[in-house]
């Protein structure tokens, strides 16, 4: 798409096209005010600029790194004021990492106990079979640790 079309705006197809999003997720975003409403044509079209281009990039971008919603929102609306201090954007991002190092943690933990759960395993028959044995003791004895997941997981049925 080259500039002089752009300038006159995209379609909603234009533009989940252009950022390898989904028409729904645009329209859902625009629910949830984090995309500004577009212009309308005077067939009542959604009209988008490069202003929205942007700001789903930043969205999509943000949920690439597992941010939430919600601090995409207090993100979004950090953006919309420049001259603020980046202290509160440190924070949100500082939390983030806190709960990525959190969750690498518990992979690594269900890891090791994975590993060593078929490490164990004889390759004989089910009978015998440290994988079964280990998944059939629900008081966890064979295991490294009671829950396999720490205080906050997320891993589980739960």
């Amino acid at each position: 798409m080259n500039a002089s079309t752009r300038a006159l705006g995209l379609s909603i197809g234009q533009l989940a096209k252009t950022t390898g999003s989904k028409v729904q997720t645009i329209r859902y975003y625009e629910q949830l005010g984090l995309m500004p409403a577009p212009e309308r044509s005077q067939g009542n079209q959604r009209i988008y600029g490069a202003r929205h281009e942007s700001r789903l990039a930043f969205i999509r971008h943000g949920r690439e790194l597992g941010f939430s919603l919600d601090a995409i929102r207090q993100l979004l609306s950090l953006a919309d004021q420049p001259d603020r201090s980046c202290a509160e954007a440190d924070a949100i991002a500082q939390e983030q990492l806190a709960a990525v190092r959190s969750k690498i943690a518990r992979l690594r933990a269900l890891e090791q106990e994975l590993d060593r759960m078929v490490a164990c395993c004889a390759q004989g028959t089910i009978d015998q079979c440290q994988v079964i044995e280990v998944l059939a003791d629900h008081s966890h004895q064979h295991c490294l640790t009671p829950d396999h997941r720490g205080q906050d997981s997320d891993f589980g049925d739960g």
